[in-house]
């Protein structure tokens, strides 16, 4: 059963808290206690005086909950609504969880719009999405093998793509540089996270540059995606989308003697559709060139692949902060909630309200997205306690988040440290965040949420700035330093009581 708290409860327990509390000095080089002399308790900074030795520009939120008591141990600006970045996706996880359950796995399948006689397919083949953010090229090599055990051996009409099953978007943000590749296009039908793997190699006086939609296993050469190497300093990257494809320009002048980076995909159904093809091809079965098809499917399975169970599916996307997963999976629970989601931005919008509702969350309480890309996210650290505190009993969000190790003055991880940690960061220019739970050295858990952002400064970049930002990288360093002496704070001032 989930415990309610309510934000009046929330709030008099904090400002009870803070008025209350009586706390020291400390050591200005270590984050370990010390004790007062002729005293064998240790003394701590206190968190204010934290925040203020930051040396931080913008604004910081935090808040710790005792999660068997929803007693507040802390809390500072924790009713300031800020931009929480990639912590959003553990919101997201919560409410995939719920729509979707434990169980839940997503399926790719092709399918015939006609018969089947002696291994001839009279009709159309379809390549039909289910949203599963997990497909990559190696489980699409798996479909075309299964299609050829069943027996197809040609298709005499068409090859169909459909990604309905989600609503398609050209990118996740828009005010994202277009050759980031966690911004991707999101559908239904979504392969290798949308993202195409480019790589350049000079050969004399020339470069040789491919496009292909590598994996483990395999790496085909795709066609809809082309790069051209152009004499000029900048912009490094150019994209329009021509004659149905994916069209990048490269300066020259940055690319060096070789390399490679992934680049976002703006046509993933064309994208999953060519590779689909040049396996077929590789089992004796001859498809036409893909085209998308705009209704939904209702012809016979042939043959599917499964993604891996939901939670594994969250784990990993908190683990790796993938934004194509946690766009589709908080997709998928906002069409199997309402039966059918209208855009990325709506489906958001439902979250949003899901969370004011099951949590008792304030209006501050705003999402843009369901992976934090998008800065105009808002939420506050109390509401972000209460929702981690009330998760807790629900259900096996700690197990999925990552450990966070303690750091010493060098940042290097500190062995065998008391405090356990399990959480999610997210970060964006001069925006960093961190939330989850902490395990006190006397074994007590609370829930916490740190949240840092500078919104004038990253307001001030322009698109090109976005990708490396002057000052970011101190910024960003400066906020995890402070994330890293609160939760020390924490887990030994509070667990030394």
């Amino acid at each position: 059963m989930t415990k309610a708290f309510s934000r009046r409860m929330f709030l008099g327990s904090a400002l009870g808290f803070v008025a209350s509390q009586a706390l020291g000095e400390a050591p200005s080089r270590s984050l370990r206690p010390v004790a007062r002399p002729g005293s064998a308790k240790p003394v701590f900074k206190s968190a204010e005086e934290l925040v203020a030795r930051s040396g931080l520009s913008g604004e910081v939120g935090y808040a710790v909950m005792d999660v068997r008591s929803g007693q507040m141990r802390e809390a500072g600006q924790a009713d300031l609504g800020l931009p929480p970045a990639s912590v959003l996706k553990a919101v997201t996880a919560l409410y995939a969880l719920d729509a979707l359950g434990l169980e839940h796995r997503f399926t790719t399948s092709v399918q015939a719009t006609g018969s089947v006689t002696d291994g001839v397919l009279e009709g159309d083949l379809i390549l039909a999405g289910g949203g599963d953010p997990t497909l990559d090229t190696d489980r699409l090599a798996d479909l075309a093998a299964a299609l050829k055990a069943k027996g197809i051996r040609e298709v005499t009409g068409d090859f169909l793509v459909w990604g309905g099953f989600l609503p398609f978007s050209e990118g996740i943000d828009a005010d994202q540089p277009e050759h980031v590749g966690y911004n991707p296009a999101v559908s239904g039908l979504n392969l290798n996270y949308n993202r195409v793997h480019f790589q350049w190699t000079l050969q004399g006086s020339a470069y040789q540059v491919s496009m292909d939609a590598r994996s483990e296993k395999y790496r085909p050469d795709v066609r809809f995606a082309r790069m051209a190497v152009e004499r000029r300093s900048t912009p490094i990257y150019t994209y329009a989308d021509r004659e149905g494809r994916d069209d990048w320009t490269v300066a020259r002048a940055a690319l060096g003697k070789g390399g490679a980076r992934w680049l976002p995909v703006r046509k993933p159904e064309i994208y999953a559709g060519e590779v689909f093809q040049t396996f077929a091809r590789s089992q004796g079965i001859v498809l036409k060139a893909p085209r998308v098809l705009a209704t939904a499917p209702g012809g016979t399975v042939l043959a599917q692949v499964v993604s891996p169970p939901l939670p594994e599916i969250l784990r990993d996307m908190l683990k790796y902060s993938t934004n194509l997963t946690a766009e589709v999976v908080g997709q998928a629970a906002t069409r199997v909630r309402k039966g059918s989601v209208e855009s990325l931005e709506a489906s958001a919008a439902e979250m949003s309200a899901w969370a004011r509702e099951t949590y008792g969350l304030g209006e501050a309480v705003h999402f843009v997205d369901h992976s934090g890309l998008g800065d105009r996210s808002r939420m506050t650290a109390s509401d972000m306690v209460l929702a981690l505190t009330a998760a807790r009993e629900a259900g096996p969000l700690r197990s999925l988040l990552k450990s966070i190790p303690m750091l010493d003055d060098s940042r290097r991880a500190i062995k065998n440290h008391p405090v356990k940690v399990d959480a999610k960061t997210g970060t964006l220019n001069f925006v960093s965040a961190l939330a989850g739970y902490v395990t006190a050295t006397d074994g007590a858990e609370m829930a916490f949420a740190i949240f840092t952002a500078d919104v004038a400064r990253r307001d001030a970049l322009t698109r090109d700035q976005r990708e490396r930002p002057e000052g970011g990288r101190e910024w960003i360093t400066r906020s995890k330093r402070l994330q890293q002496k609160l939760l020390q704070r924490w887990g030994q001032a509070f667990g030394s009581t």
